[in-house]
């Protein structure tokens, strides 16, 4: 099913980075819990991502991701996630992590 110019639009993607990096033991698949930088008019925000096949945690701060910050705040057992990273799917689920080449401005839009 092919979208529209107009419905790709409506997705809002950012760059972030992640200031903090927590276990998520109450997970059903393993995952971390996240903390985002999206810059002044977004503000901090949290998610889970499961990404611990191919990332430590140390790895990952600092780290400038993808995310799209415009979806529906979703529970996630006691946590809230408020964003989703994005990554790329391997065959046996890793996720591998998009990200800018260069350091850039956090909050800034993907399009």
């Amino acid at each position: 099913m092919e979208l529209t110019w107009t419905e790709f639009e409506r997705v809002e993607m950012r760059v972030g980075t992640i200031l903090e990096v927590n276990d998520f033991p109450e997970a059903r698949k393993p995952a971390y819990q996240l903390t985002i930088d999206f810059g002044s008019e977004i503000g901090i925000r949290k998610t889970s991502a499961q990404i611990t096949k191919r990332y430590a945690k140390e790895d990952l701060l600092n780290r400038q991701i993808v995310a799209v910050v415009n979806f529906p705040k979703k529970q996630i057992g006691k946590f809230m996630s408020e964003c989703l990273v994005l990554g790329a799917v391997g065959d046996e689920g890793d996720v591998i992590l998009l990200a800018p080449d260069f350091k850039i401005e956090n909050g800034l839009r993907i399009g």
